[in-house]
């Protein structure tokens, strides 16, 4: 979703973004009513968790409600997941993002600005769209494969051959700057989003990405510029999970320096946050239970894994090596140490060039069993799945 925000807001778009506004307890509908009274249009973002939310589909209900008393309101379905559409949506055309899990582009990100506008594609931009689809879906795969074949020379030819589907938006440059990081190459990442900053200088997520590499490079004033461009965001009020939960790895690594409670502390209110806006976020759901555990609150630390480990369930899934990883970290807090180290090495199989992220999960692990206490032979279980770190 923000990397469709960035996409919109890049075109000139002015973006109403409930995650940005919206507080638990605010009136929904007269905080959205507001935000739609001078829209043009409302996009409709349809995934698995939002089937389940009755935040969302009354968020819905508000959009509906414009869209059937106002003619000139365009209203526009989009799926981001392979989750079937609720029946009051799907008697409209809808755009599919589900083959786009890094950003909006190619074909369909042409359909949608047609959509908001109210315009029908004539035959060129359909047989245009249908072009750009098939070359944005054949980048893809070549950053895919890139990153799985450890090629980060690959992702860097790639980033500098460019082409159409590379200059409409900013995803398929983050997505490869973003494998540079998993592999390990923080500085030509760096390099790389400095370039994609001045090229879509409203997008956020290569601001986020940098922070990112910055942090997990470590040199010396990096944590500071890292949180700069943080802080600057969320005061800003960008306050998606991305970036309250990069943030709230910097002040972990913050108190990994000072040892300061109070830095711990922060970096649990900021994955807290994140996870309480969108809680359907893994990503900051696992890392407020984690620095629960680290602040001694085991209690509060079991019940943010038990429902992350209701969102992730307890399956690898295929493919993704961070959904996998968390799966695992949710059955350690859980003191399942068997299962725990049994599904690291799946995800450890599932993306096995991504050292620097292994070691970064490995990290966290060995911290958690440092407050957790298993016995020797149920740390040794776990330490198995990283061993090809050593």
């Amino acid at each position: 979703m923000l990397n469709l925000y960035d996409v919109l807001t890049e075109m000139g778009f002015k973006v109403f973004l409930d995650q940005y506004v919206l507080k638990p307890g605010d009136s929904l509908a007269r905080t959205l009513e507001t935000g739609l009274e001078n829209s043009q249009a409302g996009i409709l973002i349809w995934s698995n968790a939002a089937r389940d939310s009755e935040w969302v589909r009354n968020e819905y209900d508000v959009l509906i409600t414009k869209a059937t008393n106002d003619k000139n309101f365009f209203l526009v379905p989009v799926k981001i997941e392979k989750a079937p559409l609720p029946t009051f949506a799907s008697t409209k055309l809808f755009i599919d993002f589900s083959d786009y899990p890094d950003g909006p582009n190619g074909g369909d990100l042409l359909r949608l600005v047609y959509g908001i506008t109210g315009k029908a594609l004539n035959d060129a931009a359909v047989h245009f769209a249908w072009e750009q689809d098939e070359a944005a879906g054949i980048e893809n795969a070549k950053i895919s494969a890139a990153i799985r074949n450890n090629r980060p020379e690959k992702l860097k030819q790639l980033f500098e051959g460019g082409g159409l589907p590379w200059k409409t938006t900013a995803s398929l440059a983050c997505k490869t700057a973003d494998g540079l990081i998993k592999l390990g190459n923080k500085d030509e990442a760096i390099e790389m989003l400095e370039k994609v900053e001045k090229k879509f200088p409203k997008s956020i997520r290569p601001k986020q990405l940098k922070a990112l590499a910055l942090a997990r490079r470590g040199k010396e004033n990096d944590l500071d510029e890292a949180q700069d461009i943080l802080g600057e965001l969320y005061e800003l009020n960008h306050l998606d999970p991305e970036t309250t939960g990069i943030y709230g790895r910097t002040w972990m690594d913050r108190y990994n320096k000072s040892g300061e409670l109070a830095d711990l502390r922060q970096s649990r209110k900021l994955y807290a946050e994140g996870f309480e806006k969108a809680p359907d976020d893994y990503y900051t759901g696992i890392n407020a239970a984690a620095k629960s555990i680290f602040l001694g609150e085991l209690d509060k630390g079991n019940d943010y894994a038990k429902k992350v480990e209701a969102i992730v369930g307890n399956t690898a899934v295929k493919g993704d090596y961070w959904k996998t990883a968390t799966i695992a970290e949710t059955l350690l807090i859980q003191k399942k140490y068997s299962e725990a180290g049994e599904m690291y090495s799946q995800a450890v199989d599932i993306a096995p060039t991504e050292k620097d992220s292994h070691g970064s999960s490995f990290k966290q692990a060995k911290k958690l069993m440092d407050m957790l206490k298993p016995t020797n032979e149920e740390r040794k279980i776990v330490e198995n799945a990283f061993k090809h770190l050593s």
